[in-house]
């Protein structure tokens, strides 16, 4: 059996995550290829964040909140408009992707990708709390990519 898989072509796992992407350059997502999604996966969601905002935003930074996207999806393209998807409030108090825009030094972001057994009854603009509360016992199986960005 295959396992959940993630990648992306514009930069490799633990790397530097293009300039484009940054919320204050392009602010475009990139793109991202999904493979190994299990029989029975009804879903996927995708949240990306920023763990080393702690210190200095007090939190953990929500960049996008995806969910609903079809489980036929290989290829979520740059720039994507999450047609057919719903999507959440992210941390900058909008919806939709807003991309690395670290205030004191080098973050790493992740990008979590779950497959779920269903599809989620969850309003556009929700927050990740709001979607992590319904992931409990329908993650199928996950995958997690990891880039880098400077300010």
């Amino acid at each position: 059996m295959a396992s959940l898989e993630l990648s992306n072509p514009a930069f490799t796992d633990g790397g530097p995550i293009p300039r484009e992407y940054g919320y204050t350059n392009e602010n475009v997502n990139p793109p991202l290829e999904v493979d190994g999604v299990p029989d029975g996966t009804e879903s996927l969601a995708l949240v990306i964040d920023d763990p080393d905002a702690v210190e200095p935003a007090g939190k953990v930074w929500d960049h996008w909140l995806v969910w609903n996207i079809d489980p036929s999806t290989r290829t979520i393209p740059e720039d994507w408009n999450a047609s057919g998807a719903v999507e959440g409030q992210n941390d900058y108090g909008e919806r939709g992707y807003g991309g690395p825009n670290p205030p004191d030094r080098e973050h790493t972001y992740r990008f979590r990708l779950y497959a779920l057994d269903e599809r989620l009854d969850l309003e556009a603009g929700a927050t990740k709390d709001d979607l992590e509360a319904l992931l409990t016992n329908r993650v199928l199986a996950d995958a997690e990519l990891e880039g880098t960005y400077a300010p």
